[in-house]
């Protein structure tokens, strides 16, 4: 089901595809304004939200709060270090049997899924171990 989407919709997707990246709102809006697209935060946000309820661009939020949007290509994966904000993905996927069962069970339209880990990452860890072992 194609919804008609407006001009504002369409600028904000086509950004997403020739970025290739996820990216928060807020560059989007920068961006926009640096290829004279300008349009209001709001309305950046306003036409996220529908691109999103479409199924057509996901979001991921980081430990920080920050939302980051990409158009969906495939389900992404990733280990997240809660101390310096690094993001390993992860390739291989548990999930996609369950989310066939739930697609069954409950007819619940999947457009995408997250699966995300949080920790330290060997970095951190090794900081961290040092920092404690000289208290």
């Amino acid at each position: 089901m194609k919804l008609q989407r407006t001009r504002s919709q369409e600028r904000i997707l086509n950004l997403l595809k020739s970025l290739n990246r996820a990216i928060s709102a807020q560059d989007i809006y920068v961006e926009l304004r640096s290829r004279n697209q300008s349009m209001g935060l709001a309305t950046v946000y306003r036409s996220l939200e529908a691109l999103k309820l479409e199924g057509v661009v996901q979001v991921r939020t980081l430990a920080n709060g920050e939302s980051l949007y990409s158009t969906v290509q495939e389900d992404r994966h990733h280990l997240t270090c809660l101390q310096c904000g690094a993001s390993i993905p992860i390739n291989e996927c548990p999930v996609h049997e369950l989310e066939t069962q739930l697609h069954q069970s409950y007819q619940f339209k999947i457009f995408y899924h997250t699966l995300e880990f949080f920790g330290l990452c060997t970095s951190c860890q090794l900081a961290h171990a040092g920092s404690s072992s000289s208290e």
